[in-house]
This record gives C-alpha cells, sequence and structure tokens, in this order.
C-alpha cells in the first residue's frame, strides 16, 4: 500500500537509495474480521480502460520517478504510463495524484508511491498469462498496474471499506481481469491458487507457508520480511523452482507496515 522515498504506502528512506515503507499503522482488524469466511466480489468483465486524461503527469511520473531509480522493464514502465493514478487518489489530493510520494486513502492507509509499485511489479517478472495475487489491495492502484500485465489478478483487502471502494474503482473505470476479495490475505486465495508470482503488500515477521504452497513450479514471491521496529525488514523474493525447493532473493532493506488478522495474531 505505499511508499515514499523520505518517507501502497508503505515506505520510509532506511538509507539513502533504499525504498522504505510509510510509518503509518494498518488499523486493527476486528476478531470478525479475522476470522469470517472471506467474501468473494467479482469485477464486470469489459475491456482495459484508456484515457488521455493527465498523460503529461504520467508520463513525468514514469521517467523521472520510475526509470531515473533504475527500473527498466520496458512492459512495466508501459504500465505505469497507461494507468492513471488519479483514479485512485480522493478527491481532496487529486492536485498531488503524481507526486513523488504516498497520499492518504483512509482508514489510516495510503496509495503507494510509484517508484514502490513499480520495483515490486518489475521484480515478479510477470509474463502475458500469468496469474497473479496480491494481499492488500489498498486504493486498487496495484492491482491496476499489474492488471495492464497479465489477465488474470486476484487481490485480497481486510479492511472492509477501502476494498468496497477499490472495487467501486475497478467497475466503474472497466477493470475487467481483477478479482478482488475482503478476507485476510494470510492464507491466500487456494480456490485460485497456483499463482505465477504474488506481491504482498505488508510485512509479516516470517513469511507465511499457504503464499509459498499456491506458488507455481517456477512462481515467484515479492514481499518484506521482518519485525516492525529499528531492525527493519528486508524486500524479499523467493522463487519456487520446478522441483519444490525455494530460491531466496534479498532485494533491499525496506520498513513495511506488519502484517495483520492471522498473522499478527500468531495463529
Amino acid at each position: 500500500m505505499a511508499l515514499r522515498l523520505t518517507p501502497i504506502c508503505l515506505i520510509v528512506l532506511i538509507a539513502a537509495g533504499f525504498p522504505a515503507c510509510d510509518p503509518a499503522a494498518r488499523k486493527q482488524p476486528t476478531r470478525a474480521q479475522m476470522t469470517r469466511p472471506m467474501e468473494h466480489v467479482e469485477v464486470t468483465r469489459i475491456d482495459k480502460p484508456r484515457t488521455s486524461d493527465r498523460s503529461e503527469d504520467r508520463q513525468h511520473m514514469v521517467e523521472s520517478q520510475v526509470r531515473a531509480r533504475g527500473v527498466r522493464d520496458p512492459r512495466v514502465l508501459a504500465a505505469m504510463g497507461n494507468v492513471p493514478r488519479h483514479w485512485f487518489v480522493p478527491t481532496g489530493d487529486q492536485a498531488s495524484a503524481y507526486a513523488d510520494r504516498p497520499l492518504p486513502i483512509g482508514e489510516g492507509q495510503t496509495i503507494s508511491q510509484p517508484y514502490i509499485v513499480a520495483l515490486m511489479t518489475e521484480l515478479i517478472e510477470l509474463d502475458p498469462g500469468d496469474k497473479v495475487l496480491e494481499i492488500g489491495t489498498g486504493s486498487g492502484y496495484q492491482a491496476a498496474v499489474l492488471s495492464e500485465l497479465t489477465d488474470e489478478v486476484y487481490t485480497i483487502e481486510i479492511v472492509e471499506p477501502l476494498a468496497r471502494r477499490a472495487i467501486e474503482v475497478f467497475n466503474a473505470r472497466g477493470y475487467s481481469n481483477i478479482h478482488a476479495r475482503i478476507g485476510d490475505g494470510y492464507r491466500g486465495w487456494p480456490e485460485a491458487a497456483p499463482f505465477d508470482a504474488i506481491i504482498v503488500t505488508c510485512a509479516p515477521e516470517e513469511i507465511p507457508e499457504p503464499l509459498v504452497e499456491q506458488l507455481a513450479p517456477n512462481g515467484r514471491l515479492c514481499i518484506p520480511v521482518g519485525p516492525n521496529d529499528n531492525r527493519g525488514q528486508q524486500l524479499v523474493v523467493v522463487t519456487k523452482q520446478p522441483n519444490g525447493k525455494l530460491r531466496r532473493e534479498s532485494k533491499t532493506a525496506v520498513r513495511f507496515v506488519p502484517m495483520t488478522g492471522e498473522a499478527e495474531a500468531g495463529e
């Protein structure tokens, strides 16, 4: 959910050049939110949306905030240029929609800084036709970016008002390949598994085993891992090799908000 370079939403720079997480804490879920069955809401299927509104703002964002910091995948750069970030920003912050920082979206959460969205998207190396799962829908911006790269996007949000607002945007704007669910993402989305890639926008102290189990062979999981204290966290990419063994790579130091729900409860 978001990040800033001094400080989607999740990040405060830990050291120069490192992305880090917005320290705003996640709103705590109720016991009912943690234990009730997940609610699945399908998005109406129509073509991917396009608009010329604020296209210059988008292109400037891509060049000055994303490409300039080392993101090179042309498909990711194109996706960042195609998705109107202002569609996912509250009315009061429209003037700052393409600023190089996270913005509040309510419920104590933020829309992620554009750079961190692009970085994590690049790290999972999506191919057309891949199935991807996002844990932490937030504003819906990250899911919309992923939807530019593949035809099957699944996203879960534990904070119900945010989830419902994102679903409204998906439907109103015509994001045809996004499946949205309200619930705790700790256990992933088993009915839709396996996934070729999983992105997590909140930090557990340990990688949830259900998410690893739901990776397809050669699947990639991008997740911040570590305690929510001064020791910080690492942005980790886990690849499930064809023989089932895992390759774990630490990419950079970050500080994300903690994963809530079952992960926080230690269940």
